[in-house]
């Protein structure tokens, strides 16, 4: 039952403490282990379960199996301890440390944090792109980023790559076809009426 006061870190594990846990519970995005001396539980993520790709924990481990596992990570929110484990830096059979450095943990850890800094980015490109310069006339960037001189050459976005085949495809489209007026001119031609190059009988008998 929870009394209402903030949890407290002081009866947990040090950082990247090795242990051997219970599997208290298994959901779809990981599994949580009972933590030896308290009663708090830490998850393991999927992806700390095995160095190779895991899509279902439940074919990794079951309620009641005891694993070996490392502390990560710990952290206070909304005056709760969030802690993270992992199985696939220890040896499953023996407790053995596999990243006694923790150069694994920091290299994930680095590129999780780059990851939500590029989500948490706002992407504003089209918004750039339908900007005019009151500068230079030209779109695609603001009058505080165009480097057009007074008198000098104006610059504009370069076409894509898509709008130069539209616009070779209508070029060609528009493009008289000499063919096709030959075939009308041969048409013509057939269709006119002809002289007859017969002659005709002479009426009158020629005398011998």
């Amino acid at each position: 039952m929870n009394s209402g006061r903030p949890e407290t870190m002081e009866n947990l594990p040090a950082l990247y403490t090795i242990f051997q846990g219970e599997v208290a519970m298994v959901t779809d995005y990981g599994a949580f282990i009972k933590i030896p001396g308290c009663r708090k539980q830490g998850l393991v993520h999927r992806t700390h379960m095995s160095s190779c790709r895991v899509d279902k924990p439940s074919e990794i481990v079951d309620v009641g199996d005891k694993v070996w596992v490392k502390l990560i990570g710990r952290e206070m929110k909304n005056d709760r301890i969030k802690v993270s484990l992992s199985m696939k830096v220890v040896n499953q059979g023996t407790g053995k440390d596999l990243d006694p450095n923790n150069v694994i943990i920091e290299q994930e850890e680095r590129r999780r944090r780059s990851f939500q800094d590029y989500t948490g980015q706002k992407i504003t490109l089209e918004a750039v792109l339908n900007t005019t310069c009151k500068k230079c006339g030209c779109k695609g960037h603001f009058a505080k980023d165009c480097f057009m001189q007074p008198g000098g050459t104006k610059y504009s976005l370069i076409p894509d790559e898509e709008e130069e085949k539209e616009e070779a495809k209508s070029a060609e489209f528009e493009k008289p076809d000499p063919t096709r007026n030959s075939s009308r001119k041969r048409k013509k031609d057939l269709s006119s009426p002809t002289r007859d190059r017969t002659h005709a009988p002479c009426s009158g008998s020629v005398e011998s």
